[in-house]
């Protein structure tokens, strides 16, 4: 119902109110008859009472009626009658007492009866002469009598009102009285409360509590302040902003209309930022109208937060039930929600404004204290002590220290840094909280950790701590590319370490000792300039049983080492095998990183997956973003290797997106490197080519791990846009990159099949027979499928004629039983490429189509494109190849995301196929991880870009749409 009101905040109109002004206009058709009756309008401050009211004075139920209206001030509840002085006003006064005896005249006189309770004789003989000339009144006509803002109006008028309708029962009489819902709390035991109480409870009142606006209604207040239609969305966080009160909705829209947003999504943007400047307004209204001891709590609320509920009244200084009265306030006024904590940060900053900082730093002292008294957990009583300008009490360090163990057992390192902070500020010089503070900085602030490490590893530290610093030196150095000052404080505190402890160490001596020479072979391995010596070291290094901690990570260290050399693969792949059995590794660790990539180069690919997933877990559980954006990235990488390209896609750009938002994300190469690699086999050179050239140089050309892959990746992608003879350069630079290092792991980066490959295509077989040699050496000490096969590959490209096709045959047997999925692809398309060349088309078909149709499956879209257009070249038929997002998904996954598209409920799916529920939930998570979506109602869209729509599952019902 839409009724006019002149209320600046909600508008020119009446809003949501019909079945309240229907329920006055009952009310009022019953009086009028001759039955008197009254109406309570209750509700918070901003409700609509006054504009339902004035609204409903202005109606057609009250015309012919004598109608008074009076507001009570808040200042004039302790005078006499002060609410009857305002209701009839001295206009009104002067006609509805024209006649009036000498009583009734002292009476509403200022201060006649001040003090007076209401069976004192006088007050007796006002309310009977009062009575008496509203009888007249009612003689004539009917009497209308409405007070707004009641809950301050005196005692004595509050009585005689419920006087006169007990005395006018048969009379056209109607009382209408406006209070705020929030008052009851605050004149609880008072004498006023008591007489509206009285008043309420008498069988002939009405209480009529006021509700917010519904979405229905704040649509129809958006529709009034702007000319234009609204978006769902905005009437949707209009109402949420400000829980549907009226008077807070029409500033609301007030303050949107005035800054030029309009009623569209652009608008419902800024309704957050707005919503907060409105509501911190409307609590310094409130908290300036209400006794200082609701602002007492209401800061004490502020402080405390939602988890300090209990201790809001001792904080305040306030006995427990005036607290909870404050609480009902507060709640009814819309600033305290019913779980205990203030609505927005903006009223919590209006409500803690008045303060200044000594005062509110020691609300926050008293607040932890109370909290660590009560034996709260260790973070809340921190959270307070963090606000402090100084940790000056023997407590606090405790407290902070413990909330740190806390924060870094759940995975929040960055709060368990800020703790250790302020405990180091009390202790600058303790190596101690330096070392775990930089521990629990390693993975989101590397350089900041190192430079902690670095102070700690003072030359007063004795050998045994100076050697546990170094190891968490060398691997932050790692993340913080310091990777040349680690190694020489690992070699210094090694010649150390041998000096102090002898040729016999104690048990725990020689485990600190394993773990230093086992973090300088990780260090060490990294750097092109350093990975030679750190070889000569290891091989005079014993090799260790495995037992321990230290000694996997030495282990696997030394498996890379022992990889790196080119060898037969056992001794490496015993090496990590053993590394990654022991059931005392340490997941936050090298050791299994180490061993995922030794794995992966022997082939054991599910084997190196399952390790770098235990990585994966750790890191996310704990917010170790480096370690897990790295090992994210190698994953990348080793599903790229076996043809998964979907995955390896999903997870190198997830990789590039969270190291891509941390201060360290250029020192982090591998995430580029990884997704570069993955988008030239999509077709996608141009992309890939960008995103290298966004790599800093000097993080990319020091490292043995990157530095050859990008220029391997580079040189693919060069070759890709057309470019041969530059793809060629890239492919030799890269192997005098290798031999520098010395690494000669055919399996790491084959730069040599690369261009081999090249220079065949470029005619020059002949060239192409000394990379493809080299290769073939470096694979047969290796030996496993993938080296052999791209070995014969290379050799078979680089060799014409049958003997050429006959070792192109023999690649692409080998490479058919290697987990590499796309090289074995491109051996049948090279091979079909040289069957067709010698003639033999129909022989020459059926590997190209093999060649396409496993290049689609991978995801390896350009390889697909080549081998589908030299099939159709040999004459044989196949369907044009897409770049639709959805060939990156199996077949099972195509049939669930379609499905869920089309409406239908996890549950009806999983019944549809005859799987169970947590079958079709892991598939939706790998469908939205591969479309790089965030949820299901994005599916359809992604669908209809690709010209599929959502089916319907078998026997479902049509949707409702939510989900099972």
């Amino acid at each position: 119902m839409r009724s006019r009101s002149v209320d600046p905040d909600i508008g020119s109109t009446l809003v949501g109110r019909g079945d309240a002004v229907r329920e006055l206009d009952r009310r009022a058709r019953e009086a009028l008859s001759g039955h008197a009756r009254s109406v309570v309008v209750t509700g918070p401050a901003g409700i609509g009472k006054s504009a339902l009211l004035r609204a409903f004075l202005r109606g057609d139920a009250c015309r012919g009626a004598t109608v008074l209206r009076g507001l009570c001030l808040p200042d004039a509840g302790g005078a006499s009658f002060s609410g009857l002085r305002a209701l009839l006003g001295p206009t009104a006064r002067r006609a509805f007492l024209d006649d009036a005896t000498q009583t009734a005249v002292r009476a509403l006189a200022p201060g006649a009866l001040d003090g007076a309770p209401p069976h004192a004789p006088a007050v007796q003989q006002a309310f009977h002469a009062l009575h008496r000339h509203a009888a007249d009144v009612l003689a004539r006509r009917p009497l209308v009598l409405a007070l707004d803002d009641a809950q301050h109006c005196d005692e004595l008028s509050l009585r005689w009102l419920e006087f006169l309708l007990r005395r006018s029962a048969d009379r056209p009489l109607l009382l209408v009285l406006a209070r705020q819902s929030e008052a009851t709390a605050l004149t609880r035991g008072v004498p006023t409360h008591h007489a509206l109480a009285d008043l309420t409870a008498d069988c002939r009142t009405t209480t009529l509590r006021l509700s917010t606006l519904t979405e229905r209604d704040v649509a129809e207040v958006v529709r009034e302040f702007f000319p234009v239609p609204a978006a769902p969305v905005f009437v949707t966080r209009a109402r949420a902003a400000t829980g549907g009160n009226p008077r807070l909705l029409g500033r609301l829209l007030r303050e949107l209309r005035a800054a030029g947003a309009g009623p569209g999504v652009g608008g419902a943007d800024r309704i957050a930022e707005t919503a907060g400047r409105v509501l911190a307004g409307w609590a310094r209204e409130l908290l300036d109208r209400q006794p200082p001891w609701i602002g007492e709590v209401a800061r004490a609320v502020a402080v405390l937060g939602e988890r300090g509920a209990d201790h809001v009244g001792p904080l305040a200084g306030v006995p427990a039930d005036a607290v909870e009265d404050a609480r009902k306030v507060l709640c009814e006024a819309g600033l305290v929600p019913a779980d205990g904590r203030l609505a927005e940060g903006a009223v919590r900053a209006a409500v803690l404004a008045p303060l200044d900082a000594h005062v509110l730093s020691g609300l926050h002292a008293r607040a932890a204290l109370l909290l660590s008294d009560a034996g709260r957990p260790a973070e809340e009583v921190a959270d307070h002590l963090l606000r402090l300008p100084s940790i000056d009490e023997p407590w606090m360090p405790g407290v902070l220290l413990e909330a740190a163990a806390c924060a870094e057992e759940r995975g929040a390192p960055e709060t368990a840094a800020r703790y250790l902070y302020r405990v180091l500020e009390v202790d600058p010089d303790s190596i101690d909280i330096r070392v775990r503070l930089a521990r629990v900085l390693a993975d989101t602030d590397p350089p900041e950790a190192v430079g902690l490490l670095r102070e700690a590893l003072a030359p007063s530290v004795d050998v045994r701590t100076r050697a546990r610093i170094a190891a968490q030196f060398g691997t932050t150095g790692l993340a913080a590319r310091e990777c040349s000052v680690a190694l020489k404080i690992l070699e210094d505190v090694l010649d150390a370490l041998d000096a102090e402890l002898g040729p016999d160490p104690a048990p725990a001596d020689q485990e600190l000792r394993t773990l230093v020479e086992a973090v300088f072979l990780i260090v060490g391995s990294h750097g092109r300039s350093t990975i030679a010596a750190t070889r000569k070291r290891a091989a005079m290094m014993s090799l260790p049983e495995g037992d321990t901690p230290a000694q996997c990570q030495k282990l696997a260290a030394m498996g890379i080492l022992t990889a790196f050399d080119g060898g037969p693969p056992e001794p490496a792949l015993q090496q990590a095998l053993r590394a990654t059995a022991s059931p005392q590794l340490r997941l936050k660790s090298w050791t299994l990183i180490n061993s995922a990539l030794v794995l992966g180069f022997a082939d054991r690919t599910e084997e190196a997956l399952h390790s770098l997933d235990r990585v994966l877990r750790h890191g996310r559980k704990n917010s170790a973003i480096w370690t897990y954006a790295l090992a994210l990235s190698i994953r990348a990488v080793l599903k790229h290797g076996v043809g998964a390209l979907p995955d390896a896609l999903a997870d190198a750009r997830t990789a590039v997106r969270l190291s891509g938002s941390e201060q360290w994300s250029g020192t982090l190469v591998m995430p580029r490197l990884a997704l570069a690699g993955v988008l030239v086999d999509r077709g996608e050179a141009a992309d890939a080519e960008r995103l290298l050239a966004g790599t800093e140089p000097a993080w990319r050309e020091q490292y043995v791990w990157t530095y050859p892959r990008y220029l391997m990746v580079l040189g693919r992608a060069r070759r890709a846009l057309g470019d041969p003879e530059g793809a060629l350069t890239l492919f030799r630079a890269c192997g005098r990159a290798l031999a520098e290092a010395e690494v000669h792991q055919p399996a790491f980066l084959p730069w040599w099949m690369e261009a081999a490959c090249v220079l065949a295509e470029l005619g020059r077989t002949k060239d192409a027979q000394e990379p493809a040699a080299h290769g073939e050496r470096l694979a047969r000490q290796w030996g496993t499928p993938r080296v052999l096969g791209l070995a014969a590959l290379a050799r078979g490209v680089a060799t014409p004629g049958a003997r050429g096709v006959e070792l192109l045959g023999e690649a692409v047997r080998e490479l058919a039983a290697s987990p590499a999925r796309v090289e074995h692809a491109r051996a049948e398309l090279a091979l079909g490429n040289a069957l067709l060349s010698a003639g033999d088309r129909r022989e020459a078909r059926e590997h190209l189509r093999t060649a396409a149709g496993l290049a689609q499956r991978c995801g390896a879209l350009a390889l697909g494109q080549d081998a589908r257009d030299a099939l159709v070249a040999a004459g044989g038929r196949m369907r044009k190849l897409t770049a639709s997002p959805l060939d990156l998904l199996t077949g099972m996954e195509r049939t669930v995301a379609s499905l869920a598209a089309g409406g239908a409920g996890n549950r009806s799916i999983a019944q549809s196929l005859y799987v169970s529920v947590r079958t079709v939930e892991m598939h939706l998570t790998s469908v939205y991880r591969k479309l790089g979506i965030a949820e299901r109602a994005q599916l359809s869209a992604v669908l209809r870009s690709s010209g599929e729509r959502g089916a319907r599952a078998r026997g479902a019902a049509p949707p409702s749409g939510g989900q099972d």
